[in-house]
């Protein structure tokens, strides 16, 4: 191999990072556009029915031309049999460039809520270790929520539960609300049908093949996603970093 063709190589792997999301540029601001709130029936694994507000507003790195990411998306609910209000939220980071997390369910067993949410995007696949089955688990320990693995979650979930692509549906006004704001646990199961993403469609227990999707692996190095053992790109951030 020349060392053109090699030069060549790595100006396309880099260019490819950017696409991703990686650039470090300051003109990746934040351009903020607001934020959205509505209601929606959760249905639970023993037939209980909470009502949950879902909040977020927007801003993130993105492409020029492309809609802000969601920088912060908050649930918040009230336990069943009691007045506690607990809130859930998934925070903006600077290495993701946007929220962490998508909601995909939430459930309760004695008292007990738990979180089952998915990586936003690549970056935060690989910053969450990776996971596989795709999902990152939480649950509350009455003070603040903890992260926990697949084995800890009860396995009377089994239900993805929530009202999934929300987001883009409420920005390009195309979603139909039952009542006011609300979406009612039959119009969310409905919505999910349509999905035919299996680790969508029901929390997965196992892990399988496909998991990562399109996502290489990669590390954060100096402030930028890189490939792993890069010596030129740790080389050239080495530099610019002195």
């Amino acid at each position: 191999m020349s060392i053109q063709n090699g030069m060549m190589k790595r100006i396309a792997k880099l260019g490819l990072l950017l696409m991703m999301g990686v650039s470090m540029s300051a003109e990746a601001g934040f351009l903020g556009f607001g934020g959205d709130s509505w209601k929606e029936e959760v249905l639970l694994h023993d037939g209980q029915k909470i009502i949950v507000k879902r909040s977020q507003s927007y801003g993130g790195r993105h492409e020029v031309g492309q809609p802000s990411p969601i920088k912060e998306h908050t649930i918040t609910f009230t336990l069943p049999n009691s007045n506690k209000t607990i809130k859930w939220t998934s925070e903006y980071s600077e290495d993701v460039g946007s929220a962490n997390f998508n909601l995909l369910a939430l459930h309760v067993l004695n008292g007990t809520p738990y979180i089952v949410a998915e990586t936003v995007g690549c970056l935060s696949y690989n910053k969450w270790g990776r996971p596989n089955p795709p999902y990152v688990f939480f649950k509350y320990g009455g003070k603040d929520w903890q992260r926990i693995q697949i084995a800890e979650l009860p396995v009377e979930f089994k239900t993805i539960n929530v009202a999934f692509g929300m987001p883009w549906d409420i920005r390009d006004r195309e979603v139909k609300f039952d009542k006011g704001d609300l979406l009612t646990a039959e119009t969310i199961k409905l919505r999910n049908e349509e999905i035919n993403i299996p680790q969508k469609r029901t929390i997965l227990r196992d892990a399988y093949q496909y998991a990562a999707g399109e996502c290489p692996e990669l590390v954060l190095y100096k402030g930028a996603w890189i490939m792993p053992n890069d010596p030129v790109m740790h080389r050239m951030l080495d530099r610019k970093n002195k």
